[in-house]
């Protein structure tokens, strides 16, 4: 038998709400795993900022005098480049 108007309707209706259930469904998904990717790059960017901290702060107690003098010398090169901007004006 041919379907009637209102029934092709409601297939298709039908049809539309799977459709949006599923995209709705593979949407979460998608959204969980970049929550999940984000997460992790969040937790190995805080882990390699405090392995770089606790490296420098062993590389301070090991060469105190080189790292006098480095601090010392951008010191006294930002100094200059500041004075040397300044009377260009």
């Amino acid at each position: 038998m041919s379907q009637t108007v209102l029934e092709k309707t409601a297939d298709q209706v039908a049809k539309s709400a799977h459709q949006a259930s599923c995209t709705t469904r593979e949407v979460g998904d998608v959204l969980k795993d970049a929550v999940g990717v984000l997460g992790n790059s969040a937790k190995r960017g805080g882990d390699a900022a405090e392995e770089f901290v606790n490296d420098t702060a062993q590389r301070i107690q090991r060469h105190p005098a080189l790292i006098v003098a480095a601090t010392f010398a951008v010191g006294l090169t930002t100094g200059a480049l500041i004075a040397w901007m300044i009377k260009r004006k």
